[in-house]
């Protein structure tokens, strides 16, 4: 299913003909072959697969985080194929978000410095009513002055969330977000990320392996072998599920 897609102004993120091979001769490991795909604008698209699958990979090569062996990624219209490791920090750090599993606070900031540390580390100054908002969005108005050691497994993600929207970024890349916390926390950040989808037409790309995070995403890919083996639209927790034993067992 890996369908070639041209990139259109409807479109955050285009890959087309992507492989990505580790190490070389007999040795080499191909973890993405010749994917092609378009994930849109004001989306939120779920990665999921087999351990292997090439789902971190792929979420690596769509956020400039490591460089495709062939094929073409373009975030809007930057091709990220032409661009120095210098261009592609700049990239990263003014046109994309970033949410790990785990939080990567500064333990000596305040909730509100680890926000707009990503603003200053680009020596741009926050602008006092866009951290309000983002602040109110995530639900910690009344934290903005504690350290993460003050603060929950949930609400330290929060902050991690606010940080990646701080720059009103075109794209929001979430590895694994819920994977460190409990379900009804886990819950939690879901419902928040899919706010920011449907409330301020925020791009998120998001690697999971839980069928129940997935299924707050508009539409989930499943890879397999490095390929796109296939999709589904609306998804439910139970599709995603089913999806997921058959893609096992083809893949084994």
């Amino acid at each position: 299913m890996n369908k070639a897609i041209t990139g259109t102004a409807t479109e955050a993120i285009t890959l087309q003909a992507v492989s990505k091979v580790y190490g070389k001769g007999r040795g080499a490991v191909a973890a993405l072959r010749e994917v092609s795909v378009g994930l849109p604008k004001g989306g939120f698209t779920a990665i999921m697969g087999p351990s292997g699958s090439g789902k971190s990979t792929f979420l690596h090569c769509a956020a400039g985080l490591d460089r495709p062996t062939a094929g073409t990624v373009k975030l809007g219209g930057t091709d990220l194929s032409g661009l120095s490791d210098t261009k592609l920090t700049e990239l990263r750090r003014e046109r994309a978000g970033f949410v790990f599993q785990t939080f990567n606070l500064v333990s000596s900031l305040t909730v509100s410095q680890n926000i707009t540390l990503p603003l200053r580390l680009a020596g741009k100054r926050a602008d006092g009513a866009r951290l309000a908002e983002v602040v109110q969005r995530v639900g910690l108005t009344e934290r903005t002055h504690h350290r993460p050691g003050q603060l929950s497994g949930g609400q330290q993600q929060r902050v991690a969330i606010a940080r990646a929207l701080i720059a009103d970024p075109e794209v929001i890349f979430a590895d694994e977000p819920t994977g460190a916390l409990d379900t009804m926390t886990a819950r939690e950040v879901l419902v928040l990320l899919r706010e920011t989808v449907d409330t301020m037409g925020q791009t998120i790309v998001m690697v999971t392996h839980d069928p129940v995070a997935a299924a707050y995403a508009d539409t989930v890919l499943f890879l397999a072998d490095g390929r796109i083996a296939d999709s589904l639209h609306a998804p439910t927790a139970a599709g995603v599920a089913d999806r997921m034993i058959r893609l096992g067992a083809w893949a084994r």
